[in-house]
Order: structure tokens, then sequence, then C-alpha cells
């Protein structure tokens, strides 16, 4: 196996960050990440990959000061977790959840705890992977996303979602609006540049809300902050590639 690196503040300007690292047109969406995760740093947020320039990594922290709109006191929160290409089937997803793992037992954590979709979302973890990890659905939305939960401590009590995402939908009822934020390297760009275009060629109205501080987060419609495209108020899809032009109506269906 490749060796797991720990990026930080001593290291983080000369490391890269799994994704979008190679994108030019991602170039502002990527260095926007990366003072993202300086920032989360001051907060015990824990990035690790492997030492490749490969698509193999986990990023998690407290979940009081995760950037998600859930009640999980005393748990790490996950949040992206990838290990894709040749580095599949390899054993690096278990040796950094074990990681993790480790981590949260070491803080005198009750668990961990992660939002998914109850079925595979787009730029979310995979679901089906996590159950079989021991992982718990402990609460699921009608909107299809579900929060599972590993218990360390078996007496701890569940996770669950804040109300602001219960209903699915959010209070902007006309057109599309997208909720995201710099938790990723390639939102700032296609939201901002791909999505406008694509949104003014097929005459939408266009309301984007940029989640750029972590009260924001918690308060968020919707349990997945990385993106989220609502229509006419419904939830929609977490896939970032329906900002092409290419993409949109195989996506979104008017």
């Amino acid at each position: 196996m490749e060796k797991i690196i720990k990026l930080d503040k001593s290291n983080i300007e000369n490391e890269h960050i799994c994704c979008a690292f190679s994108d030019k047109k991602c170039k502002e969406s990527y260095d926007l990440k990366k003072e993202w995760l300086k920032r989360e740093f001051e907060n015990g947020y824990v990035f690790r990959r492997i030492d490749a320039r490969a698509k193999v990594f986990i990023e998690y922290g407290p979940a009081e000061k995760g950037w998600a709109p859930i009640e999980a006191a005393n748990y790490l929160l996950i949040n992206c977790f990838w290990v894709s290409g040749q580095y599949k089937g390899q054993g690096y997803a278990k040796e950094l959840l074990r990681l993790a793992l480790e981590d949260a037992k070491s803080q005198g954590k009750d668990g961990l705890v992660t939002v998914v979709g109850t079925t595979k979302f787009h730029f979310m973890s995979d679901t089906k992977w996590l159950l079989k990890q021991g992982f718990e659905p402990c609460e699921k939305l009608s909107s299809g996303f579900s929060l599972l939960v590993k218990k360390i401590n078996p007496k701890a009590n569940n996770p669950r979602f804040k109300d602001s995402v219960k209903s699915g939908e959010c209070d902007d009822k006309n057109g599309l609006v997208i909720y995201y934020s710099n938790r990723c390297p390639f939102s700032e760009y296609h939201v901002t540049a791909s999505l406008k275009e694509t949104a003014e060629k097929r005459k939408l109205p266009l309301k984007v809300i940029k989640l750029d501080t972590m009260e924001k987060a918690q308060s968020s419609p919707t349990p997945a902050t990385i993106f989220s495209l609502f229509y006419n108020g419904k939830f929609v899809t977490t896939d970032l590639s329906v900002c092409m032009d290419s993409r949109f109506d195989k996506i979104v269906k008017l």
C-alpha cells in the first residue's frame, strides 16, 4: 500500500487535495477549498490521503463544528470519503476508516456519523459499503438522505437531522435554487460559470446561495452542503455535473 499522509497547515501549500488538482478551469475553486481547509484545521478538521496523485482520501472533524445541518454532539462527522480508480479493492478505504475510528476513540468520542444518500447520491460516500463496515441508519429523509452512525459508545444518543432539512424543500419556490460551499474544489467554478450559462440558455430563474459560514451550513435546507439543486422549491440532486449544459436535461426533468 502507498503511505497515508495527513495534511495540515504545515504542508498543505505543497500538497494536493485529491480533486481538481489538474483542472485548470477550477484553479480558483481549488484554491478556495485549500483556504477552507486551513480555517477548518483550527476546528480539529482532519484530511488524510495516500501519498500519490490520486483520489483516495477521507475528511472528518468534530460534528459540532461540521458544515452539515445535524445534531451529533460528541461524534466525528465524516465528510468526503473516496477511493477511486486503480486503488479500489486494495484496502485503502478500510484503512482510512480505521484511522478515523482510532481518532474518535482517542478523543473520547461516541462514534462516527456521516450524511449519505439512502441510495447512492453523487458526490457522497458509498452507502452500501459503509453499511457493510458496521454503520447503521439512524434517520432517513423523504428527500432521499440518510444519517449513518457507527457507535463506539452503544449508550450514546443517536445523531439526528436538524428541522431545517425535514421537508426536503427550500423557501424559494421559483425556478432553480442552488446551495453550495467551498467544501469541494469543483463547486465555485461550476456554480458561478457553468450553471449560470446553462440556466440562461433555458431562460430559467436562478438563485445561488453560498454557504460561506459554518452557521449557514448548519441551518441550510439540505444535508448536502457541497452542492444541492432545488427546482420550484423541491430538492432535485447533489450531482454537480448538472451545472453543465450537456448534463442538465438528463438530470432535471422540467
